[in-house]
């Protein structure tokens, strides 16, 4: 096998690694958060957001599992894409594999706080003294700092998907449409979260720019992760 060839091989098999990563990923976030997340959190509500943990601990189990999957799935796409678009641009796919990681590792701190609720809701031992109503408050607190945290962690996320754009952008094998789902798929997730951080008295402007990104950044993810699995390092005809 020539260098091409081995080459080809190489790329082939870290394009398939990052698919079925990020494939994974978007059916695991779409139960942990757009199902069970939303499921137990009432908005507003610390009383009926303690039942729901408390009547439904198993779901809640069920969501962290989840999000330990989603954490170790990121770093093997951050390490499978870099190989992936390495020989476009080194330096770049390398920042965009460290970005990944960051916002990677401010998930995690982030998926702390479920563990917080997890111990709140399990072990009296820890809630000794505590009323319903300072125990939801504080199970309250510790979900809406996972949701902060992880805002922060997607402004990050965005600027690895500007990076993984602009490398699109470069690539002969990558077609346009892919490259231009990336950098609105960043634009989404940077301005839809900075509007979360930065202005949440104007919530509902936080919900119009998220509805107005919401397809374009699911498109993104879900159109590059296909683009790799069934394309992505399959030489030209």
């Amino acid at each position: 096998m020539d260098n091409t060839s081995r080459g080809l091989s190489d790329q082939r098999t870290a394009a398939i690694i990052s698919g079925i990563g990020l494939l994974i990923m978007a059916l695991v976030a779409a139960f942990s958060y757009g199902y069970a997340h939303s499921a137990l959190l009432t908005e507003g509500d610390a009383n009926a957001t303690l039942q729901s943990l408390l009547k439904q601990k198993n779901l809640f189990r069920a969501e962290l599992a989840g999000w330990i999957i989603i954490l170790v799935l990121d770093i093997i796409v951050a390490w499978s894409c870099y190989l992936f678009l390495k020989p476009i641009n080194q330096p770049l796919s390398l920042l965009g594999a460290w970005l990944r990681l960051i916002y990677t590792a401010i998930l995690g701190i982030a998926v702390m706080n479920l563990l917080f609720v997890q111990l709140l809701t399990t072990d009296t031992e820890y809630t000794q003294g505590y009323t319903s109503v300072h125990l939801g408050g504080q199970i309250l607190l510790y979900l809406k700092a996972f949701d902060a945290m992880w805002s922060v962690g997607l402004i990050v996320f965005g600027g690895h998907l500007l990076v993984l754009g602009m490398l699109a952008l470069r690539a002969v094998n990558v077609p346009g449409w892919v490259a231009v789902l990336l950098l609105i798929a960043s634009a989404g997730y940077i301005f839809t979260h900075v509007c979360k951080l930065l202005l949440p008295e104007y919530e509902a402007v936080g919900e119009i720019v998220e509805d107005v990104f919401i397809i374009p950044m699911s498109a993104g993810e879900l159109g590059f992760a296909l683009w790799l699995l069934f394309r992505g390092g399959k030489a030209r005809a």
